[in-house]
C-alpha cells in the first residue's frame, strides 16, 4: 500500500514499489508547519524486525548508582574480579540502629543555589541551621517522585525546595549525580591510582514503570553531571530496578534468603531452616563487621534456589521502594539462563512515602491543615526533625511490637503551636477526634501499635491489590515464587500482610537478606552483562503518522484528501511496535528515508504512542505525539557521495524497542557513514 508521511513534513516523496518512483506529497496536508522534509522509501523488507548483536563499550569497572526516593547509594565491581561487589563506605552521620550503606536522598544548596552537601551531611547541617537562616537555604528531599508524577515532564520542569523556592529539576538531579560521581571516583582512585575516568561503565537505576521521558530525563541529568559525555553515551546504562533485583536474586544461596512461608504462626521468628555452613557464615559476618571492607561475594554461577528452577519456570519481583512499587514477571530461559519478560512492567505510587503522607494527614487532623502548612513553610528544619523522628518509629512497627510508639515533637513545634493557637498541643489532642494518639509529659506523641499499623494500610493494600491483579493476567499464569525486594520490603508490616494475603494461594514469598541493597547489587551485575534480560514487553504502541492511498469503504470519508487527482487518507497510524509485543534485545525496526530537498541538513519525524494495540489513526482517542526522531545529515556533495541524486539520498534508520531505553541508529546508504540520530521524549 502506498504511504506518505504527514507528520509535519514538507516536500515528501515515497514509493513502496521496487522502482520507488517518486510521488509528491500533497502540500495541503494538515501537518505542514515544520521546515524539515523526508521521504520514506519503504518499510522494513521483512515482516519481522531484524536483530543484531548490541555492541558493548569496553570498561574496567562498573559503578552502579541506586538513586532512590528516600535513600541512595552506589556500589562497584572490577571487570577483573566481577564476583566481588564493593559497597560504598560508611557514610558520615546517620541514625542509630540504621544501616549506613545508603544515605538519605537529601540535597542542600546554598541560598545562591550552589551545591553544599548531600545525604546525612545535608540533612544534619540543615537541621542545625538557625530557623531564620534555614528559610533561605534550598533543601530537597524525596524529589525523585516528582519525575514520576509529572505529566508534562520537560528539561524546564521545576522542583520546589522545602522552603518553597523553585529551581530547574535537571539541575537538582545533576547536583546529586555529580556528588555520587566524585565520591565513587575518589574511592576508586584510592584502590587504584591508575584508574581512568573513561574506563568506568556507569549504571543508573530507575523504576520499571517510568515512561521514556523520565528515563531520558535521568540520562540528561547524567550528561549535565559529567558522568559521561553524549559522545560516550553507551558508557551509561539505565537499569530497571526490579530487573536489577531479579539479576541479583539469581546469585543468592539459601541462607541469604528469608522464606516467609517458613515462619511460625506467631509470625515473628523463622521456622525450621536448612543447615548453614558455619565456617562460611562466620567468615561472612567478619567481612560485614569490618569497618574498612564493604565487599560482598556473589556466586560465579547461580545460587541454590535458582539451581532448583527449570526451564520455563516463572516468578515475580515486587520492588517496594520509597516512592513506587514496581512489578515484573520473568520466565527462565535455558541453557544460558537469560530471562524473558512475560508482562509489561506495572505498579504505582505505593511506596513507603505513602506512610509518611498518612502520618502528615494525621497531624493535620489533630493540629489543623493550615497550621501544618504554615509550620512546614516557616520552620522547615524543624519539620525535617519531625519526619526523622517518625521514620525511626516507622521502621520498628510490626506485629511483634505491642507497646506504644513514642514520636518526639521538636520544641519549636510545641512553641510555634502555642503562639499560633493560644493553647498547647495537649489541648489540641484532647479536642481532636483522634483517640488513638495520646500526649506524653516527656514531649512525645504516643501512638498505639494498632494506630501505627493503620497508617500503613492504604499503601500496603495498594501493593497487595496490584500483585493480585497481575497474578490474574492470563500471560502470567503459573507464577509460584514472589521476590519481595526494595527498602520498603524490610518492613515487618508489609512482609506479614503480603504473606497473609498471598501465602494461602500457594505463592512462595521470599525476601533476600539486606533487601534494601538488592537492587544496588543487581545493578552492578546488570552493568557487567546487560543482555541477561533477553526479551521485554513494549509498554506502549509506537508509530508515525502517514498518508495512505484512500480506499472507499475502508477509510472514513472525513479523512479523504484529494491533490493533483490523487486520493489520500490522512492521519494513518503506521505502527512500529505494539503494546504488549515481545521484543528481543537487539531487535530492530528499520525504515528508510531520503531528504526531500537538496542541501537539507536535518530530518524531523514525529512519533506517536498509545496504550491500545489496534489504533488506526493518530487522531484516535488515547493516541498522542510523544517524541521526535531527528536525523542530522552531513552536507551533500562530499567525495564519498557516489553521485546519487539528492532526492534519492537514502537514510536508513534502525530503532530498538527491546532495551531499557528506546534507541535509534542511522546510516547514510550512499556513503555508509553513520548519521547522528536521536529520539527526544522531552520536547513535547
Amino acid at each position: 500500500m502506498l504511504t506518505v508521511p504527514e507528520m509535519g513534513l514538507q516536500g515528501l516523496y515515497i514509493s513502496s514499489s521496487p522502482e520507488r518512483s517518486p510521488v509528491p506529497s500533497p502540500p495541503g496536508s494538515p501537518r505542514t508547519q515544520e521546515s524539515c522534509g523526508i521521504a520514506p522509501l519503504t518499510p522494513s523488507q521483512s515482516p519481522k524486525p531484524e536483530a543484531r548483536v548490541p555492541q558493548q563499550a569496553s570498561f574496567s569497572v562498573v559503578v552502579a548508582i541506586d538513586f532512590g526516593t528516600t535513600a541512595s547509594g552506589y556500589a562497584f565491581s572490577f571487570a577483573s574480579d566481577p564476583e566481588a561487589i564493593h559497597m560504598m563506605r560508611k557514610w558520615e552521620g546517620g541514625d542509630p540502629g540504621v544501616a549506613h550503606q545508603k544515605t538519605p536522598t537529601c540535597l542542600l544548596l546554598t541560598p545562591e543555589g550552589i551545591f553544599h552537601s548531600f545525604g546525612y551531611t545535608a540533612r544534619d547541617y540543615y537541621h542545625d541551621l538557625d530557623p531564620e537562616e534555614a528559610r533561605d537555604w534550598l533543601y530537597f528531599e524525596k524529589f525523585k517522585m516528582k519525575i514520576h508524577s509529572a505529566t508534562d515532564l520537560t528539561l524546564k520542569t521545576q522542583l520546589e525546595a522545602v522552603n518553597g523556592k523553585k529551581m530547574p529539576a535537571l539541575e537538582v538531579f545533576a547536583h546529586a549525580l555529580r556528588f555520587f560521581k566524585e565520591h565513587a571516583l575518589q574511592e576508586l582512585r584510592e584502590q587504584n591510582q591508575c584508574m581512568l575516568e573513561n574506563a568506568v561503565r556507569w549504571v543508573l537505576t530507575v523504576p520499571a514503570i517510568w515512561k521514556q521521558p523520565a528515563k531520558q530525563f535521568m540520562r540528561e541529568a547524567a550528561y549535565l553531571a559529567g558522568l559521561v559525555s553524549r559522545e560516550d553515551a553507551e558508557k551509561l546504562l539505565i537499569a530497571l530496578e526490579p530487573e536489577a533485583a531479579s539479576v541479583y536474586c539469581r546469585k543468592l544461596r539459601l541462607h541469604q534468603l528469608m522464606d516467609l512461608s517458613c515462619r511460625t504462626a506467631g509470625g515473628g521468628r523463622l521456622g525450621e531452616r536448612r543447615s548453614i555452613d558455619s565456617s562460611f557464615r562466620h567468615a561472612r559476618e567478619q567481612l560485614r563487621k569490618s569497618r574498612h571492607s564493604r565487599t560482598f561475594l556473589v556466586e560465579s554461577g547461580v545460587g541454590e534456589l535458582w539451581a532448583e528452577m527449570q526451564e520455563g519456570d516463572r516468578y515475580m519481583v515486587a520492588d517496594c521502594g520509597g516512592g513506587t512499587v514496581d512489578l515484573t514477571v520473568h520466565q527462565l530461559e535455558q541453557p544460558h539462563g537469560t530471562l524473558k519478560e512475560l508482562y509489561k512492567a506495572s505498579g504505582g505510587p505505593y511506596g513507603a512515602v505513602g506512610v509518611d503522607l498518612a502520618f502528615e494527614q494525621l497531624l493535620c487532623r489533630i493540629f489543623g491543615e493550615d497550621f501544618i502548612a504554615k509550620f512546614k513553610r516557616q520552620r522547615p528544619a524543624a519539620w525535617v526533625d519531625l519526619t526523622i523522628a517518625f521514620e525511626a518509629r516507622k521502621r520498628t512497627a510490626g506485629s511483634h511490637h505491642t507497646g506504644a510508639l513514642n514520636i518526639s515533637l521538636p520544641f519549636s513545634f510545641i512553641d510555634f503551636y502555642r503562639k499560633q493557637r493560644g493553647h498547647n498541643v495537649e489541648t489540641a489532642l484532647r479536642r481532636s477526634s483522634v483517640n488513638f494518639v495520646k500526649w506524653s509529659s516527656q514531649g512525645m506523641l504516643r501512638m498505639s501499635s494498632e494506630a501505627m499499623n493503620e497508617l500503613f494500610q492504604p499503601t500496603v493494600t495498594g501493593i497487595i491489590q496490584h500483585i493480585e491483579m497481575l497474578l490474574a493476567k492470563p500471560e502470567v499464569q503459573g507464577v509460584k515464587l514472589l521476590f519481595l525486594v526494595g527498602g520498603f520490603a524490610e518492613s515487618p508490616v508489609l512482609q506479614h500482610a503480603v504473606q497473609a494475603a498471598l501465602g494461602p494461594r500457594g505463592l512462595r514469598v521470599v525476601v533476600p537478606h539486606d533487601v534494601g541493597l538488592t537492587i544496588l547489587k543487581g545493578a552492578v551485575l546488570f552493568g557487567q552483562a546487560p543482555g541477561v534480560v533477553r526479551v521485554r514487553r513494549s509498554p506502549l504502541t509506537y508509530g508515525v503518522g502517514v498518508l495512505n492511498r484512500f480506499v472507499p469503504g475502508h477509510h472514513p470519508p472525513e479523512k479523504l484528501l484529494v491533490r493533483d487527482g490523487r486520493r489520500w487518507c490522512t492521519d494513518v497510524f503506521e505502527r512500529f511496535v505494539a503494546a504488549e509485543q515481545s521484543v528481543a534485545l537487539g531487535e530492530e525496526v528499520r525504515r528508510s528515508y531520503c531528504p526531500a530537498r537538496p542541501g537539507q541538513r536535518r530530518v524531523l519525524i514525529n512519533l506517536y504512542c498509545c496504550s491500545a494495540e489496534d489504533a488506526r489513526f493518530i487522531t484516535d482517542p488515547g493516541v498522542r505525539k510523544c517524541a521526535a526522531l531527528s536525523l542530522e545529515l552531513e552536507p551533500e556533495g562530499c567525495p564519498e557521495n557516489t553521485g546519487t541524486s539528492p532526492s534519492r539520498r537514502e537514510i536508513r534508520a534502525a530503532m530498538q524497542f527491546g532495551d531499557t531505553e528506546i534507541k535509534v541508529t542511522a546510516v547514510d546508504v550512499s556513503t555508509n557513514r553513520s548519521v547522528r540520530a536521536a529520539i527526544d521524549f522531552l520536547s513535547n
